[in-house]
């Protein structure tokens, strides 16, 4: 990535606070850009805003509109009107059957996971098809294409983000914006504390370089398909599965 790539941009992580959503505002930070980490834990937040340097925190819950316009309003006030969005926002849920999976759970899950990732987007890219740039990363998994047992809600989840990010960017496609998903497969966060050590060991046996990924190496795919480097990849998925994914 050249250096200084992202100067004069701004960019909205969601989950920006830790994880995947950490390392891309990193990656983008190092590039020269202005971040804005949108969060619903305000401390962790504050403190990651706090190492990138030219970065604020800002509270947001991504299920909800109303939260989501304020968040906009406060990035577009102390930043700028944002250039990119890396909707990175996210939880598994538990691990059980289709037969024993909790409806509340199923809720929770596919609101932050499918109904949060389309509020952003909704919000953020018809501001961004005016400026006549754009650039939107929506974090997908290799759960989506493949599905994974005792994980219906996150699967779908992740199904409904690929979809999500395949009409959008075909909508978007003459405007200047340009959404894609990457798919990772397993990669080492915090969520880890969210599943079975069993199901953890079953998404691992499915990788043929037996190993998890790292969030450095889902940043580097982001921060490609973010930057003005990325110019003729629009609705596409893309894939940091470690050998796994077979379409």
């Amino acid at each position: 990535m050249a250096d200084g790539v992202f100067k004069g941009r701004t960019a909205i992580v969601t989950g920006g606070a830790r994880g995947i959503g950490l390392a891309c505002a990193a990656k983008i930070a190092a590039g020269g850009g202005r971040l804005a980490l949108w969060d619903r834990d305000m401390d962790r937040a504050r403190q990651s805003a706090a190492a990138l340097g030219d970065a604020i925190a800002v509270e947001v819950d991504v299920t909800n509109e109303g939260s989501i316009d304020a968040a906009l309003d406060t990035t577009a006030r102390q930043l700028a009107p944002p250039d990119i969005l890396v909707a990175s926002a996210g939880i598994t849920g538990p691990n059980a059957t289709v037969a024993n999976y909790p409806v509340d759970a199923w809720k929770q899950v596919i609101d932050i996971n499918l109904t949060g990732v389309f509020l952003c987007n909704r919000a953020i890219s018809p501001a961004m098809a005016k400026r006549g740039w754009g650039r939107i990363v929506n974090i997908a998994s290799v759960a989506g294409k493949e599905g994974n047992p005792n994980a219906s809600a996150y699967s779908a989840s992740k199904a409904g983000v690929i979809g999500l990010t395949k009409s959008l960017g075909k909508e978007l496609a003459t405007s200047g914006v340009l959404v894609n998903c990457v798919a990772p497969a397993v990669v080492k966060t915090e969520l880890f504390s969210q599943m079975t050590e069993q199901h953890i060991q079953y998404m691992l046996s499915k990788i043929p370089m037996n190993r998890f990924g790292e969030v450095e190496e889902v940043a580097e795919m982001v921060a490609w398909l973010a930057s003005p480097l990325c110019t003729f990849s629009t609705a596409a998925t893309f894939d940091l599965s470690g050998g796994r994914a077979t379409y």
